[in-house]
């Protein structure tokens, strides 16, 4: 008995494909053998499976990021006029907001701080904040805790920043700053920065004061002589 194969002529065509593109995508042949129902011959066919397409991975925008962009002027007016309302330094939220999301109001911290001051969903909650990613709201919230805090620890800057890192619970705790290394360096560097604004504050100020060359009053000078001449002149 004679045993036939037969080539179907879009299986080489398939063959041919698979091996132009071998190098570009991987592909898988599967091949079987049947009888053919009418001449009773042996047919071999070959399958080329379809090459996998790579998912299309999208990452999440952050909420109303696109629809209500907040320039940096915008949050810097939203940082004066907040801490002005409720009696805390600009300067200080300034600082606070640079260590702790560098003015990023999409930030997220590994333990859940959200937002431009970083408030964790208690402490949102507690100030009456419902959206911690809406700049105004989270400012409002993070200045009344700072405000809180202040007038806690009688004023001291210090003892404010360790229980905004760490808590009134750690503070009150260790009777000080905690000695977390997280905490003790969220210290220095707000202090480190503060410093430095009410430095370049101060020469502002200071240059602002300074009469300008050529904007001084001139000085005018009565005299008489022995004749009785009065005469002026200007220094």
């Amino acid at each position: 008995m004679r045993v036939c194969f037969i080539l179907a002529p879009m299986t080489l065509a398939a063959l041919g494909l698979q091996a132009a593109s071998m190098d570009v995508y991987p592909t898988r042949v599967k091949t079987f053998v049947r009888a053919d129902g009418r001449s009773g011959r042996l047919v071999r066919s070959a399958v080329v499976a379809s090459r996998a397409v790579t998912p299309k991975v999208v990452l999440p925008t952050a909420p109303g990021a696109e629809a209500n962009p907040q320039p940096a002027a915008k949050v810097n007016e939203l940082v004066a006029s907040i801490a002005k309302r409720h009696d805390v330094e600009a300067l200080l939220v300034d600082s606070v907001i640079r260590v702790e999301s560098n003015y990023n109001p999409y930030a997220v911290s590994p333990k859940g701080a959200m937002g431009l001051m970083q408030l964790i969903p208690g402490t949102a909650r507690r100030f009456g904040v419902s959206d911690t990613f809406h700049p105004e709201q989270n400012i409002e919230g993070g200045v009344r805790y700072l405000k809180y805090l202040m007038e806690l620890y009688g004023g001291d800057e210090r003892l404010a920043l360790a229980a905004y890192n760490a808590g009134e619970g750690a503070v009150a705790k260790y009777n000080g700053i905690p000695p977390y290394p997280e905490t003790r360096n969220y210290v220095y560097q707000v202090g480190k920065r503060l410093g430095q604004s009410r430095e370049a504050q101060k020469k502002a100020q200071a240059s602002k004061q300074e009469p300008k060359p050529g904007t001084r009053k001139p000085v005018i000078e009565w005299t008489v002589d022995a004749e009785g001449r009065e005469y002026y002149r200007t220094r």
